[in-house]
C-alpha cells in the first residue's frame, strides 16, 4: 500500500535526518552512512530506530 504523495516528502530518517524512499513495505534512508530500513505496518510508517532493520 503506497503512502500518500505528500507524506513521503516531509518524512525524514529519525537517526540521521536524511530523506526516505519507499521500497516494498519499508522506508529506506537515503543517507550514505545510515541506510536504515523502517517498516510500514497497515499503511503507517514506524519511524523508531529500535524497529529499523540495519543495512545488509
Amino acid at each position: 500500500m503506497p503512502l500518500e504523495a505528500g507524506l513521503l516528502e516531509i518524512l525524514a530518517c529519525p537517526a540521521c535526518h536524511a530523506p526516505l524512499k519507499e521500497q516494498d513495505d519499508e522506508l529506506i534512508c537515503t543517507g550514505q552512512d545510515c541506510g536504515l530500513a523502517y517498516p510500514v505496518r497497515d499503511g503507517i510508517p514506524v519511524l523508531l530506530v529500535d524497529e529499523a532493520r540495519r543495512p545488509a
